[in-house]
């Protein structure tokens, strides 16, 4: 029984990535997951991916185009003031505007530079660089 299905998801991606494989699979499919996936693909850190009903659930066919560097799952998830994402970017990310982290709002799941602009705070998810 897996317990943090984005964090599975996200370490399938890492170390697909790291092999060099062109595709991933990433089970199971969840709201939240689509979400970060549709984010990464917007920002161009994965190619497309493909929800597939395999008849046990809906699993997700991620293309991957060789850009990942690094990405998890941030347990517990932190909640954080519309001022107080420098702290994380040091924690997480490498450099001062290089990856993003992947906050969930009251406006909905966006990159933590989203959430700054919108001056929202909220809860950290992922990190990707």
């Amino acid at each position: 029984m897996m317990h943090d299905t984005l964090a599975t998801a996200l370490s399938n991606i890492l170390n697909a990535e790291k092999v060099g494989k062109e595709f991933c699979i990433a089970m199971p499919f969840s709201k939240m997951l689509k979400e970060i996936l549709t984010l990464m693909n917007n920002k161009g850190y994965i190619g497309a991916f493909e929800i597939v009903d395999d008849g046990r659930g809906k699993l997700v066919k991620i293309s991957l185009i060789g850009k990942v560097n690094n990405c998890g799952a941030i347990k517990p998830r932190f909640s954080v003031k519309k001022g107080g994402f420098e702290k994380f970017e040091k924690r997480y990310l490498p450099a001062k505007n290089f990856g993003m982290l992947i906050v969930s709002t009251s406006k909905g799941i966006m990159t933590h530079t989203e959430a700054i602009e919108k001056k929202l705070g909220g809860k950290l998810i992922a990190y990707i660089y």
